[in-house]
Protein backbone atom coordinates (compact mmCIF):
# COMPACT_ATOMS: atom_id res chain seq x y z
CA UNK A 1 0.00 0.00 0.00
CA UNK A 2 1.16 3.60 -0.70
CA UNK A 3 1.99 5.71 1.95
CA UNK A 4 -1.00 8.71 2.35
CA UNK A 5 -0.12 12.03 1.15
CA UNK A 6 0.61 14.06 4.18
CA UNK A 7 0.97 17.83 2.46
CA UNK A 8 0.79 20.25 -0.56
CA UNK A 9 2.22 23.40 -1.52
CA UNK A 10 0.03 26.10 -3.64
CA UNK A 11 2.34 28.03 -6.26
CA UNK A 12 0.93 31.33 -6.18
CA UNK A 13 1.63 34.73 -8.50
CA UNK A 14 0.87 37.68 -6.86
CA UNK A 15 0.51 40.45 -10.19
CA UNK A 16 1.17 43.45 -8.01
CA UNK A 17 2.15 44.56 -5.02
CA UNK A 18 -0.56 44.32 -2.07
CA UNK A 19 -1.15 45.01 1.70
CA UNK A 20 -2.90 42.62 3.17
CA UNK A 21 -4.82 41.97 6.14
CA UNK A 22 -4.56 38.21 7.10
CA UNK A 23 -7.05 38.08 9.77
CA UNK A 24 -6.16 38.38 13.27
CA UNK A 25 -2.24 38.06 12.09
CA UNK A 26 -2.24 41.41 11.11
CA UNK A 27 -1.70 43.44 7.58
CA UNK A 28 1.79 42.61 5.39
CA UNK A 29 3.04 44.33 2.52
CA UNK A 30 3.12 41.55 -0.18
CA UNK A 31 5.63 42.47 -3.28
CA UNK A 32 4.57 41.36 -6.58
CA UNK A 33 6.11 38.01 -7.51
CA UNK A 34 5.95 34.36 -6.89
CA UNK A 35 4.86 32.71 -3.49
CA UNK A 36 4.85 28.71 -2.27
CA UNK A 37 2.42 28.34 0.60
CA UNK A 38 3.28 24.82 2.53
CA UNK A 39 -0.14 23.18 4.00
CA UNK A 40 -1.48 19.87 5.42
CA UNK A 41 -4.34 17.88 6.25
CA UNK A 42 -4.16 14.72 8.46
CA UNK A 43 -7.47 13.84 6.32
CA UNK A 44 -9.25 14.73 3.22
CA UNK A 45 -6.24 16.34 1.40
CA UNK A 46 -7.70 16.97 -1.72
CA UNK A 47 -10.94 18.32 -0.31
CA UNK A 48 -8.41 20.89 1.74
CA UNK A 49 -7.18 21.55 -2.21
CA UNK A 50 -10.33 22.20 -3.88
CA UNK A 51 -11.32 24.31 -0.91
CA UNK A 52 -7.96 26.64 -1.63
CA UNK A 53 -9.00 26.43 -5.45
CA UNK A 54 -12.65 27.45 -4.75
CA UNK A 55 -13.32 31.38 -5.50
CA UNK A 56 -13.06 33.56 -2.38
CA UNK A 57 -17.03 34.47 -2.31
CA UNK A 58 -17.54 30.46 -2.05
CA UNK A 59 -15.83 30.33 1.46
CA UNK A 60 -15.32 31.82 4.98
CA UNK A 61 -11.86 33.63 5.06
CA UNK A 62 -10.59 30.69 8.04
CA UNK A 63 -7.01 29.63 7.34
CA UNK A 64 -3.86 33.09 6.86
CA UNK A 65 -3.68 31.48 3.25
CA UNK A 66 -7.60 32.35 2.89
CA UNK A 67 -6.66 36.01 2.89
CA UNK A 68 -4.21 35.89 0.76
CA UNK A 69 -5.99 34.26 -2.46
CA UNK A 70 -9.05 36.16 -1.79
CA UNK A 71 -7.10 39.00 -3.20
CA UNK A 72 -7.57 40.20 -6.50
CA UNK A 73 -4.34 39.89 -7.69
CA UNK A 74 -3.09 36.70 -6.47
CA UNK A 75 -3.90 33.42 -8.47
CA UNK A 76 -2.69 29.84 -8.07
CA UNK A 77 -0.94 28.41 -10.64
CA UNK A 78 0.00 25.02 -9.43
CA UNK A 79 -0.23 22.66 -6.83
CA UNK A 80 1.93 20.14 -5.49
CA UNK A 81 1.25 17.18 -3.36
CA UNK A 82 3.90 15.52 -1.21
CA UNK A 83 4.46 12.25 0.92
CA UNK A 84 6.72 14.26 3.02
CA UNK A 85 5.92 16.31 6.35
CA UNK A 86 4.67 20.07 6.04
CA UNK A 87 7.28 21.40 7.72
CA UNK A 88 10.20 19.22 6.25
CA UNK A 89 8.41 20.39 2.73
CA UNK A 90 8.54 23.59 3.49
CA UNK A 91 12.28 23.83 4.41
CA UNK A 92 12.92 22.74 1.13
CA UNK A 93 11.12 25.62 -0.52
CA UNK A 94 13.43 28.38 0.07
CA UNK A 95 12.64 31.55 -0.10
CA UNK A 96 11.97 34.43 2.16
CA UNK A 97 9.81 35.21 4.84
CA UNK A 98 7.85 38.60 4.08
CA UNK A 99 4.86 37.71 6.75
CA UNK A 100 6.37 35.93 10.17
CA UNK A 101 3.99 33.30 11.21
CA UNK A 102 1.77 33.04 8.14
CA UNK A 103 0.45 29.75 8.14
CA UNK A 104 2.79 28.47 10.61
CA UNK A 105 -0.27 29.52 13.78
CA UNK A 106 0.82 25.31 15.18
CA UNK A 107 3.88 24.47 13.97
CA UNK A 108 6.64 23.22 16.27
CA UNK A 109 9.27 22.94 14.13
CA UNK A 110 10.37 26.68 13.89
CA UNK A 111 9.75 27.60 10.09
CA UNK A 112 8.47 30.84 11.18
CA UNK A 113 6.29 31.24 8.12
CA UNK A 114 4.61 28.06 5.65
CA UNK A 115 4.27 31.09 2.85
CA UNK A 116 7.71 31.99 1.08
CA UNK A 117 8.50 34.52 -1.22
CA UNK A 118 10.20 33.10 -4.30
CA UNK A 119 10.35 36.67 -5.99
CA UNK A 120 9.43 38.08 -9.15
CA UNK A 121 7.59 36.22 -11.64
CA UNK A 122 9.16 36.23 -15.05
CA UNK A 123 8.13 37.01 -18.40
CA UNK A 124 6.86 33.98 -19.70
CA UNK A 125 5.11 32.63 -16.09
CA UNK A 126 1.93 31.04 -16.70
CA UNK A 127 0.39 27.87 -15.25
CA UNK A 128 -2.76 26.53 -14.69
CA UNK A 129 -4.40 25.91 -11.04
Amino acid sequence: MNPPRLSYQLLIELARPARIRVGALGTFDFPAGRYVYTGSARRGLEARIARHLAPATAKRLRWHIDWLLAHPAARIVRVRRSRLAECALNRRAGGAVVAPGFGASDCRAGCGSHLRYLGPAGPCSQGTR
